[in-house]
């Protein structure tokens, strides 16, 4: 993307809190290990990412021209910057707080929901390669597949309804997900699910099915797994108050990877089409369910960085230097790791 391309962008709005920034070449623009403030957004001249490797020796992770932009997950949680960015040329362009930027999305300008959304589909990529780097190398918690997934959607016959075996309208406000949203706006979200009461075994969708609907684990769990070339690899256990399925769901995509209940579970079903219309809106119930949406994305990411952590210490105990290598560039490309990262 050009500079001119971002200005005509989804992250156009951001300039308006910007303040420009110029470096000169060796400079650093952030420091491994220091706390992250903010974003920067190149306007000219060329950045690199390098991170200190153990033992010595600089990693370069990636790097950034005009029209680049790093750091944008700073600016919707705290954490620390994971590679030392140095200006390569003299380097022009602005730089985005997290509070500024958060005064721009209090605003409820359509450009500030604009800019929220961008920074999700952002976060949503960089999650997917990340699984995909993942996916191609073996760890030790593969196993043999235990269960073909359906053909078929496996809720097709499912029963909704809008009670459950306990008072869980009662339990919503609790749950991790709704952080941060007033009873109205939980009245509003939950206004367009329905209930459903699985048990351990069934499957909730499929990997490469499509997303008509995600799920919020009321009670009970869900498990979140892969399948690939005769082996399956948990991603996640999906407890109470966490969503499932909602990238694919949002996105209008098939489903990347496999989910079935592990324990008898109540959940809330959130139809694609409902969900959007809460989503793509302008209400206060958007803005929270945007900021929720961010935190499971960035709670994805992190269980990804520890794996990722985990295969890089694996292959450097097996001397395979360049798999090491690899993965810590993906690892410290992201630039931005959350305190729980």
């Amino acid at each position: 993307m050009s500079a001119d391309a971002l200005q005509q962008s989804a992250f156009a709005p951001l300039l308006a809190v910007a303040r420009a920034v110029s470096f000169s070449k060796g400079a650093r623009l952030a420091r491994q290990g220091e706390t992250a403030r903010g974003a920067f957004l190149i306007r000219s001249g060329e950045a690199e990412a390098q991170v200190s490797l153990p033992g010595g020796g600089m990693l370069s992770v990636a790097a950034f021209g005009p029209g680049a932009m790093f750091g944008e997950m700073a600016l919707i949680e705290r954490g620390v910057c994971s590679a030392t960015v140095v200006a390569k040329t003299d380097v022009e362009g602005w730089f985005v707080g997290r509070d500024d930027f958060r005064a721009l999305v209090a605003s409820r300008d359509a450009r500030a929901f604009d800019v929220q959304r961008a920074i999700t589909r952002s976060l949503a990529d960089r999650l997917r390669a990340l699984n995909a780097k993942v996916r191609e190398h073996p760890a030790q918690e593969d196993r043999p597949v235990r269960e073909a997934p359906p053909a078929g959607d496996p809720l097709a016959m499912a029963q909704r309804s809008s009670g459950a075996a306990f008072d869980w309208k009662a339990f919503v406000p609790i749950l991790p997900f709704f952080e941060g949203f007033d009873a109205e706006e939980v009245d509003e979200l939950i206004a367009a699910a329905k209930v459903l009461e699985l048990p351990r075994g069934a499957w909730l969708f499929a990997q490469g099915q499509p997303a008509p609907a995600c799920f919020l684990v009321l009670r009970g769990a869900a498990e979140v797994f892969t399948q690939a070339r005769g082996r399956e690899r948990r991603v996640a256990i999906a407890g109470p108050g966490e969503l499932v399925g909602y990238m694919a769901t949002l996105e209008g995509a098939a489903h990347g990877g496999n989910a079935r209940v592990r324990e008898s579970a109540a959940l809330l079903e959130f139809p694609r089409e409902a969900l959007l219309a809460i989503y793509n809106g302008a209400s206060a119930a958007s803005v929270s369910l945007q900021h929720a949406i961010q935190r499971s994305l960035l709670k994805a990411l992190s269980r990804t960085n520890t794996l990722l952590t985990r295969l890089i210490s694996h292959d450097r105990l097996a001397r395979a230097g360049d798999k090491a290598q690899e993965l810590e560039t993906a690892l410290h490309a992201q630039i931005f790791r959350t305190a729980e990262s």
